[in-house]
């Protein structure tokens, strides 16, 4: 797909990985939806930066928890931008449950917005594309999603069900729209991780870095400008599952 003049919505898009999904669209000429909860300031940043640079953004605020603010996002992502052209599921939760401590509502909260709003999403956009000829849908899923990390209970599950869900789909919506799904691993350290936890993770990466969001946002592209690939989960994790 050439992006340039495509809507494409990102989820999440204000901070980390999903800014740096959001501005490669934007270089290739997309004009971006900037998904946000809760980091609106961020957002607003963001925009501004793409439009500065010559692109076309716009900042959109919702709930992915929430069924109603899901269908208000996406009718007025299509009232500001257009149909869109390019969905990419990328909000995630990612909240430490021990087992202990562990019931519904840290089960329903990571499995509504990892799993249940990108499936929404998916839904929606994804038939408009199809009657339209065309279109692409990335999920954000995780290296790790077959081999549950341990005291992360809820997101590990939601994290496996996201690669069913992107077979699924991709079958039900082909040929005329693709979905794939991106696994990272090590692409940044995890929030408060000390020296010696950075080097620990490290010391099980082959490349002996961390990829950073940039790697996570070429991937996108990949997926988004390749015309052959569907119902595929492209691992970026320099190596770890090998370890």
């Amino acid at each position: 797909m050439e992006l340039s003049g495509r809507i494409a919505l990102v989820t999440g898009a204000a901070r980390r990985v999903g800014r740096a999904i959001a501005t490669a669209l934007a270089r290739r000429g997309a004009r971006v939806a900037v998904h946000y909860h809760g980091a609106a300031e961020a957002a607003r940043e963001l925009v501004a930066e793409l439009r500065a640079s010559g692109a076309t953004a716009d900042a959109f605020g919702a709930d992915l928890r929430d069924g109603a603010a899901l269908r208000g996002l996406a009718a007025d992502v299509e009232a500001r931008l257009g149909p869109v052209d390019v969905l990419v599921n990328n909000a995630s939760i990612f909240r430490r449950t021990p087992i202990d401590h562990l019931g519904a509502a840290e089960w329903e909260e990571h499995l509504a917005v990892n799993l249940t709003a990108p499936y929404l999403l998916s839904l929606h956009f994804g038939r408009a594309m199809r009657a339209r000829g065309g279109g692409k849908i990335v999920n954000l899923g995780d290296a790790r999603a077959s081999r549950p990390i341990r005291e992360y209970l809820p997101y590990s599950v939601s994290k496996a069900a996201l690669v069913a869900l992107t077979e699924g789909l991709a079958r039900e919506l082909a040929p005329a729209v693709h979905v794939n799904c991106i696994a990272p691993g090590p692409i940044l350290p995890p929030h408060g991780a000390s020296p010696v936890d950075e080097a620990r993770i490290l010391a099980r990466t082959p490349l002996a870095r961390f990829g950073g969001p940039d790697a996570v946002a070429a991937a996108v592209l990949y997926l988004v400008e390749s015309d052959f690939v569907t119902g595929t989960t492209l691992v970026v994790d320099g190596g770890r599952r090998l370890v």
